[in-house]
């Protein structure tokens, strides 16, 4: 194991268990460590991060603010899919690991390096989303996955480690987490330890990018999103970047308590696990799509997309983005998005939001045509003969019956 790795890029967080990561990279590998610290709009302070690498001795400390990025390039482009795993989550967590991995093989070319590593388990999603990304990127790095490695089994292990090498850690890092987070601008996970068991209601303390449903106000809000080509650009009117219309949309669902579930999911290794997530933008969002697809998008077109929607949406959350299949739907999906242009009016109350209102100037709808009242365009008489002729094997099938 030693000594096959000399320079080694990792994704580094600045918490416990990256910062042992860095110096376990050096002692078990002999590597020098480039750190790289990702700006997806996660909330946090990231310049302790560059202090902390520089106090452990790092010489080139990459951090980078990619939140338009994420939103314009990944984001955006999979909520044209209206993608939904397993019918209910909005893959915020899976969409953000293509865009890490990507800068991290980028920063490996540029330095020099010839590994990357993730602080991902064994157990979970995450090291197959990084690793696939890797590897489709960059056929030859060479990936390092300490927890499939080391002899670390647990916080106590880590936090002698740490203790061992100096690693400073704040004090209330010392204590067991109730449970793990993942955060960036489209969403906030949390599972693991407290959340564990599914039958059990998780407590409010869980939630922080959202308000109880029952507190949020008791008038509704009323909020309008205007989309081009598919992808939003204005929020009541204000022509907003990606990443800060996803933002306003965040504000403005979580102030009314949008964007909660409690999900157990089919993990791609196997287990099934139990998460919290919140995506206030992001349900907006996906609701206010659908919306607009409603009056711009052919039956046809619509109803095939969302055939194609449940194997794209299984790609992204199993780390397939860089596929040739994913790339192959994502050229069907953004086909299918060139009239889907105007205006979508939305309503948030206490936990829902509902589409109240859409307008646009490719709507194929026709008032004319779907009247109930005397019209001059549609001769009801033509359903008899439509209806007969798709009743006719119906017919025949139930002679052969007889």
């Amino acid at each position: 194991m030693a000594g096959d790795v000399k320079k080694v890029v990792l994704a580094y967080s600045g918490g416990l268990d990256t910062s042992v990561i860095l110096k376990w990279l050096e002692t078990a590998y002999g590597a020098e460590v480039v750190t790289f610290t990702a700006d997806l709009g996660q909330g946090e302070e990231l310049e302790p991060a560059r202090a902390k690498a520089e106090m452990l001795g790092v010489k080139e400390i990459f951090i980078e603010d990619l939140r338009e990025e994420f939103v314009r390039d990944f984001v955006f482009p999979m909520f044209r899919a209206n993608a939904l795993y397993e019918g209910l989550y909005l893959l915020g967590t899976s969409i953000a690991r293509p865009l890490i991995a990507k800068r991290q093989i980028e920063i490996a070319r540029a330095v020099g390096a010839d590994a990357v590593a993730h602080g991902a388990t064994g157990k979970g999603n995450d090291q197959v989303r990084f690793e696939l990304s890797y590897y489709a990127l960059n056929p030859e790095i060479r990936v390092v996955a300490p927890w499939r490695e080391w002899d670390l089994a647990g916080r106590a292990e880590l936090i002698a480690f740490a203790e061992k090498h100096q690693i400073p850690i704040a004090k209330d890092k010392r204590g067991e987490a109730p449970f793990s987070v993942d955060a960036n601008l489209l969403h906030i996970s949390a599972e693991g330890k407290a959340l564990e068991d599914p039958a059990e209601e998780a407590g409010e303390f869980v939630y922080s990018r959202t308000v109880r449903p029952e507190d949020a106000p008791d008038t509704p809000a009323y909020v309008e999103v205007d989309f081009e080509g598919g992808d939003p650009v204005a929020v009541d009117g204000e022509t907003l970047s990606p990443a800060a219309l996803l933002t306003r949309l965040n504000e403005l669902g979580g102030a009314h308590g949008v964007g909660r579930l409690d999900l157990v999911e089919g993990r791609f290794v196997g287990m099934k696990s139990r998460g919290i997530y919140e995506t206030p933008g992001g349900t907006l969002l996906i609701a206010a799509h659908r919306g607009i697809e409603s009056i711009t998008l052919d039956r046809g077109a619509m109803h095939l997309k969302d055939e194609l929607m449940p194997r794209y949406a299984e790609l992204i959350y199993n780390g397939f983005w860089f596929s040739p299949e994913r790339e192959m739907l994502q050229a069907a999906i953004d086909h299918s998005q060139a009239h889907v242009t105007g205006r979508v009016r939305l309503k948030l109350y206490k936990g829902s939001v509902t589409v109240v209102g859409r307008t646009s100037p490719k709507s194929l709808y026709s008032l004319e045509h779907v009247t109930f009242e005397e019209d001059s365009v549609y001769d009801q008489r033509d359903a008899q003969g439509f209806i007969r002729l798709n009743a006719l094997r119906l017919r025949l099938l139930h002679r052969q019956k007889g």
